[in-house]
Order: structure tokens, then C-alpha cells, then sequence
């Protein structure tokens, strides 16, 4: 019963949901249903269309118009927020600022390094890794994290 409780308050909470790779009677399309019924954004992340893990989005997107999302500016638009994720209050994120001055494209840094040099919380470093990794911004190597150069920016 708490997986249900818990499965609401996500609904609630969130902006939007996005499903990844959901299978067909995955626990979280009950998320998505909630959600739905909340009339929250719904998204979904499908894979292969041969693929039973990926049976759960695509009932989502077939049964709940829940719409198919590729990338994180697809995301953001779920909830209305088209800017590519750099602002807060309508600035410019100056974590996220300090965490690409402390990052090199040349050589990778591990996390507590760029902790050391930005200040900030590994924690949060992490946290923002992933955006900018999602952005196509920074990758992630075996010694750690770097900058992509321009041209090796996916879209």
C-alpha cells in the first residue's frame, strides 16, 4: 500500500512526469496515471518498439497522450520552461556557472576535484553533472568529467 501512497505524492509534487522505458505493468505508469489525472504533463521515454521494456511507454503515449520526449529541452517544455535549464528566478544557475569554470576540456576531473575548485558540494556536482551531461554539455570518462569541445556537442 505505501507503493501507491508514495507512487501519489510523486504525481503531486512533481511539474511534470516522465516515464523511461516502462514495461507493461510497470509500477510506474501508475505514477503516469496519477499524474494524469492531475492533469500534470506526461512524458514518455519509450525504446525499441520491439522491446516488452518498452511496452509501458508506448501505452502511455497511445492511451494517455503523454507526449515523446528525446531530450531534456523536450522535457522542460512538459512544464513550460522552453530555456535550456541555465536559469533560476530568470538568472543565470551560478552553481552550474561554477561547475563549467572548474571543468577543463583538455583533461578530466573527478568529482572531489571539482568540488575542491568550485566550492561546491559533491552532492550538487554530481546533480549538475547529469543536467549538463543530458545537455550535451560535459561527458563522463574513466578518470572523471570533462568539457565536450564544440564540435563533438551532440544536439
Amino acid at each position: 500500500m505505501r507503493f501507491y501512497s508514495r507512487n501519489r505524492l510523486i504525481a503531486a509534487l512533481g511539474d511534470a512526469t516522465v516515464v523511461v522505458e516502462a514495461g507493461w505493468r510497470s509500477g510506474s505508469l501508475n505514477t503516469a496515471g496519477h499524474a494524469a489525472a492531475l492533469g500534470r504533463p506526461l512524458g514518455a521515454v519509450p525504446g525499441p518498439v520491439t522491446s516488452a521494456s518498452s511496452a509501458g511507454c508506448h501505452r502511455l503515449l497511445r492511451e494517455y497522450d503523454a507526449r515523446c520526449v528525446t531530450t531534456t529541452a523536450e522535457i522542460r517544455e512538459l512544464w513550460g520552461d522552453a530555456a535550456p535549464g541555465t536559469t533560476v528566478g530568470g538568472a543565470t544557475d551560478p552553481d552550474r556557472s561554477r561547475v563549467l569554470d572548474a571543468l577543463s576540456s583538455r583533461s578530466a576531473r573527478p568529482v572531489l576535484e571539482l568540488s575542491r575548485r568550485s566550492g561546491l558540494a559533491p552532492e550538487r556536482i554530481g546533480a549538475l553533472l547529469g543536467l549538463l551531461e543530458l545537455d550535451g554539455i560535459v561527458t563522463r570518462v574513466e578518470s572523471g568529467w570533462r568539457k565536450r569541445p564544440d564540435g563533438e556537442r551532440r544536439g
